[in-house]
């Protein structure tokens, strides 16, 4: 599969129509092709399956550099595997060379759910999403969170979790000053998740800290404890 022929498979599912209701819905300045997102996920499960791991890599980054909406989506689930074999390195790099360019939630969530799968196949590589804490890139900033979300959902975290745990709700505690909502946002998403696994903990947080919370964050965050 090249790139240029899966651009001509991602065209050929597209909708004039919904392409416009898509690009005034994400208000992002991108090319739009129409094509709904479990279409892709089929396509790239399709082109997956055909293609050896360094040709799948090449792919990925051949769509995502095309700046289309569509093909930055199918190059995430290009990657979005538990398990990518025989090395998922190349795969981590691929989404860490992005991360700094994200744009808009709708890709940058297709990109971080990827990463989520490659941080939980080796935490040591938190100390790369750690460096995202500051970037001046919101986006960038706020896909700290929603990668790390894994440890948020975790039933029986193992020590090494729980301080990965620790460790990402004190960055979200020095997000607070930022009211920017989809930072916002993404804090209470985490809380959210945290209280529904960890309660104790994310109503200390919230005891600490929610007073600095945007008000409908800290609704958002009190919803895990229904």
């Amino acid at each position: 599969m090249t790139p240029d022929a899966a651009l001509a498979a991602l065209r050929a599912a597209g909708d004039a129509g919904k392409a416009a209701e898509m690009a005034a819905y994400h208000k992002i300045p991108r090319p739009y092709l129409g094509v709904a997102v479990p279409v892709i996920d089929d396509l790239a499960r399709q082109w997956r399956a055909g293609i050896t791991l360094d040709e799948r890599l090449a792919l990925a980054a051949a769509l995502w550099d095309s700046g289309i909406h569509e093909a930055m989506v199918a190059a995430a689930k290009l990657l979005v595997q538990a398990r990518i074999r025989p090395d998922d390195a190349g795969a981590w790099a691929l989404i860490r060379s992005w991360a700094p360019g994200f744009e808009g939630w709708a890709v940058a969530d297709h990109a971080s759910i990827a990463g989520q799968k490659r941080l939980v196949a080796d935490p040591a590589r938190i100390e790369d999403v750690a460096e995202w804490v500051s970037h001046p890139n919101m986006w960038t900033r706020r896909a700290a969170l929603v990668m790390t979300l894994p440890w948020a959902k975790m039933n029986f975290p193992k020590p090494a979790d729980l301080g990965v745990r620790d460790r990402v709700l004190g960055w979200a505690a020095g997000y607070l000053d930022d009211r920017d909502w989809f930072i916002q946002k993404a804090v209470a998403w985490w809380l959210r998740d945290l209280a529904r696994h960890d309660a104790p903990r994310a109503q200390a947080f919230l005891d600490a800290h929610g007073p600095r919370m945007a008000a409908f964050a800290r609704r958002e965050a009190a919803r895990g404890f229904a």
